[in-house]
């Protein structure tokens, strides 16, 4: 198995130099050249299977310069029950809400409460092994942008994982105060958090330029280090996410909702794609999925790129009540492009090289039609959000999170304008407790919130009854440790200067 470049396929690495780099040397992202078939009764097999050995079985079909043992270590130490809370860390639970059935598949039990500990609890293993077969004993320096739960989950997975350092670099004014407060308090040793003036974007950018300046790459080399990836530009990052879609699937045909070989539909809130696509590659390798409803907030990017084929990030940037997808740039898309352009690479450069210069492109008819056949594209705004949550509180008895009711909505919005009552995996990516302002905001309506993000978390738990996750309650007496702000052109200097190296 070899991956080339989105923007060059020329170029071919294996599995354990996709991981090790993170990005491709021409800022391409890496995409495996083929994607393992499963039938039938391969995902039968699967359905007997626990999360683990599900994750053991997928892994090993993407990673084969990896021994057996190597995914069976890595897993094993990702998925424990100690960090998510029980044997399944992905779970689902059905919820009725307003005549819609939703399959939800909560992601965030882990120890930073968000989705992205599904895939950051387990590439810091997959890379230092990376690391051991490609590098020659150099230090991998990780470089993070977040819209808030990337970051922490990022320096939590990496926090004194030996042959590594991480910066994490975050939106000021970008993030919820539960997510500043998780990673400006960050314990570990080989850690580095900096807030930057500006948006997820300017963050983003950022980060890619750094990755491909030669200049900081020979001062790196010069110090026996080398750049890698924790955002879903990391294939890496990418693949243990394709992981709970097929076991949500097992989960839900184990349940007798559906039966073995039934379509779903998956609807995901989105930001940068990355978890969308993950569920794209589990159709592409078998799973019966039927629709990919992607859920934005006011930064719909998405939205119209898929009902026009035109991707414009020209256009208002909106500070939402669910931050994570408050992004225009949506990097992920990128492998999407490559794929249904039939692996067309000139074609996947001009788009984003236009992206890059004028903040704008538009793909052809084919790979339009391709993209409407397979993807609904939905939005709503923060009031719409907020009303969801007092909905599926009130009448269902469900708390959600900012990003979950985007979805929640957007699916309700779906199935009346298509009729589709396809059994669907609504993604539900953080506790509500991450966000607690907007939440309390939504089921305490018109009610005086406390001033104290600590003291919302306490009135939530006791308007909800919903226990508050145990590494949340934790934080409230922890110490800030970094409050550095930058702007966003100061970034490379200021990553130099953290590796003390400039």
């Amino acid at each position: 198995m070899m991956y080339n470049s989105t923007t060059d396929k020329s170029v071919s690495v294996s599995a354990a130099q996709a991981i090790a780099q993170g990005i491709s040397s021409d800022g391409g992202l890496f995409v495996p050249c083929e994607i393992p078939s499963y039938s039938l009764d391969d995902i039968k097999e699967l359905a007997s299977l626990d999360y683990c050995g599900r994750a053991k079985k997928i892994l090993a079909d993407y990673l084969d310069d990896f021994t057996q043992s190597e995914i069976d270590e890595c897993v094993a130490k990702a998925y424990t029950a100690e960090k998510f809370g029980g044997s399944n860390p992905a779970p689902v639970v059905f919820c009725e809400n307003g005549g819609v059935n939703m399959n939800i598949l909560e992601l965030w039990h882990g120890p930073t409460c968000a989705f992205k500990d599904m895939a950051l609890q387990i590439l810091p293993h997959l890379l230092t092994k990376s690391l051991k077969k490609t590098s020659n004993g150099k230090k991998a320096v990780i470089l993070v942008a977040t819209s808030g739960d990337t970051g922490k989950a990022a320096l939590e997975g990496f926090k004194d994982v030996d042959g590594t350092q991480i910066i994490v670099f975050y939106p000021v004014d970008g993030v919820s105060p539960m997510q500043k407060h998780q990673m400006n308090t960050q314990l570990g040793g080989n850690v580095n958090v900096c807030a930057i003036k500006g948006n997820f974007d300017d963050a983003q950018t950022g980060v890619k330029e750094i990755f491909t300046t030669d200049y900081i790459i020979d001062k790196l080399k010069s110090g026996n280090m080398l750049f890698s990836s924790a955002n879903s530009i990391n294939w890496g990052r990418l693949l243990p996410q394709i992981v709970y879609y097929f076991s949500a699937y097992c989960d839900i045909a184990n349940s007798g909702r559906i039966k073995l070989g039934e379509q779903v539909n998956v609807c995901v809130p989105t930001g940068n794609f990355g978890n969308i696509l993950a569920s794209y590659y589990a159709m592409k390798m078998g799973l019966p999925v039927k629709k990919f409803i992607c859920a934005s907030n006011s930064n719909n990017v998405l939205t119209d790129f898929i009902n026009t084929g035109v991707y414009d990030k020209n256009r208002s940037f909106y500070t939402t009540v669910s931050p994570s997808m408050d992004i225009l740039v949506s990097s992920n898309l990128e492998r999407l492009l490559y794929h249904l352009s039939d692996n067309d690479d000139k074609a996947v450069s001009e788009w984003m090289t236009a992206l890059k210069s004028g903040g704008r492109y538009e793909v052809g008819d084919e790979v339009k039609n391709r993209v409407s056949k397979l993807f609904f594209g939905g939005f709503c705004n923060d009031g719409e959000t907020k009303k969801t949550i007092n909905n599926m509180f009130s009448e269902s008895s469900y708390l959600c999170d900012t990003h979950t009711a985007v979805a929640v909505n957007v699916y309700q919005n779906y199935v009346k304008s298509t009729g589709d009552n396809t059994e669907t995996i609504v993604v539900s990516t953080a506790s509500p407790y991450k966000f607690s302002r907007s939440v309390l905001e939504a089921v305490c309506e018109g009610e005086a919130l406390p001033e104290n993000e600590f003291d919302m978390v306490e009135q939530l738990n006791k308007v909800t009854s919903r226990p508050v996750p145990a590494p949340l309650a934790a934080l409230k007496d922890r110490q800030v440790r970094f409050n550095n702000v930058i702007a966003a052109n100061e970034m490379p200097e200021y990553v130099l200067k953290s590796l003390g190296i400039n």
